[in-house]
């Protein structure tokens, strides 16, 4: 079995022995390396951040088209570096076009129509493709190295993600106002109630008024902490950026006590 075609370590190991010897001595360089390569989920995880970042951070309604851009190219990255099955991106670029039509049509005519609902439902369709993706690509790997640590990251805030336009679809579909009081809320609103679910911080500002609101908040909480401490437990458990036999050659080879 060869490496990974997206593992940087596996590719510098191929060429160079020494580099790889390298990058193990040295985990902090190998990390800075997954993080700049277009490659690697550190990349992933950058543009991840990003958009959340952009996503909060523009709020006008004009905007939306462009924050959808931004949605479209994340996910593209992530099939690209998960190296997902032919199928898988034909299927995403339909998803991704229709995204695109839909956040123009948005942008000229405004919330009264479902441009908005149809923009949060074909991203959340993306955004649930996502995570199975990286997931595959993870579950390929031969040892648990810095790539992997990263995409667990990536997956878990891809989930956030995905509720957060599940949860923006329903608010603009359903009759009655998402969030009681407070409203429908709006896409920074709802990352912020995700990711608070996600966690089970649970701040309390912001609550479903009802089904099927509440129904899939208990369900990100379940993914949220199953995946903690399951997926993600597992992987950190089981890393080591440092191999024995890289950096203490003389006690590998058996050296006499003296």
């Amino acid at each position: 079995m060869t490496d990974s075609p997206n593992d940087p370590a596996g590719a510098a190991g191929a060429a160079d022995p020494d580099a790889l010897a390298s990058l193990r001595r040295h985990p902090v360089r190998q990390l800075a390396r997954a993080m700049v390569s277009p490659d690697s989920y550190g990349s992933v995880l950058l543009l991840i951040l990003f958009t959340y970042l952009f996503s909060v951070g523009v709020t006008a309604s004009w905007a939306a088209s462009l924050v959808i851009t931004v949605q479209i190219g994340t996910v593209w990255a992530v099939l690209h570096v998960s190296r997902a099955r032919r199928p898988v991106r034909r299927a995403a670029a339909v998803l991704l076009l229709i995204s695109a039509v839909a956040a123009a049509i948005n942008l000229f005519v405004g919330k009264e129509t479902t441009g908005e609902g149809a923009v949060a439902l074909m991203s959340a369709v993306l955004y649930l493709i996502a995570p199975f993706s990286i997931t595959r690509s993870l579950l390929y790997r031969r040892a648990v190295d810095v790539q992997t640590v990263l995409g667990a990251i990536d997956i878990y805030l891809l989930v956030g993600m995905l509720f957060a336009f599940i949860y923006r679809f329903l608010g603009v579909v359903q009759p009655s106002l998402f969030f009681g009081l407070n409203g429908d809320g709006n896409f920074p609103k709802d990352l912020f109630f995700s990711f608070t679910t996600l966690t089970t911080t649970g701040y309390g500002n912001l609550v479903p008024a009802g089904n099927p609101g509440q129904t899939f908040a208990v369900a990100e909480m379940l993914v949220g902490q199953l995946f903690l401490v399951t997926a993600v437990a597992k992987v950190i458990s089981a890393f080591q950026p440092v191999r024995l036999s890289a950096s203490r050659p003389t006690e590998a080879k058996g050296e006499p006590d003296r």
